[in-house]
């Protein structure tokens, strides 16, 4: 699983092209829903990608995971990462996602030296959520005042892809 940063304008990342125009707005479910309340408001600090999802660290000390199928988890970061069962990550590889997940609580997304982490390229104090799909492909819009963060998931190839971009 590897993270990738691509152009928004097509969603033509790794092996998920589609055109804008492919994507349909999806039903949430009421879990989706509690979680999605419960990150309004937050701000997006870092991820990492692992475990076929994506992880969140949001300013209010939770991970916020979303997986390919689109389903999501909120835990306290202690928590979801001590729980953390992600065949790719080693317990030193844990060890350096608590280091830098402290490093972003403490410092905010300007920390320098994350080793696991890539920390958020712009301040998304998130405003809204949208779950879209295409075919076997599930993209979460993370909306801020003035950019976005979306996580692109292929269940078909299991690719999970953060990408940053202006709203």
């Amino acid at each position: 699983m590897k993270l990738s940063r691509g152009s928004k304008k097509d969603l033509s990342v790794n092996n998920m092209d589609h055109n804008s125009s492919d994507w349909t707005e999806s039903e949430t479910t009421k879990h989706q829903d509690h979680v999605i309340a419960h990150v309004l408001g937050a701000t997006v600090l870092g991820w990492f990608v692992a475990g076929e999802a994506a992880h969140l660290l949001l300013d209010i000390g939770f991970l916020w995971t979303i997986y390919l199928d689109g389903e999501m988890n909120l835990l306290p970061e202690g928590v979801a990462l001590s729980e953390l069962d992600a065949d790719d990550l080693s317990s030193a590889d844990k060890t350096e996602l608590t280091f830098d997940a402290q490093l972003l609580l403490s410092e905010g997304r300007e920390a320098d030296g994350l080793k696991r982490f890539t920390a958020a390229p712009v301040e998304c104090l998130i405003t809204a959520v949208q779950f879209l799909a295409a075919n076997s492909d599930r993209c979460i819009v993370i909306r801020g005042e003035s950019v976005k963060i979306e996580v692109v998931t292929s269940m078909e190839t299991a690719e999970v892809n953060v990408i940053p971009d202006a709203a």
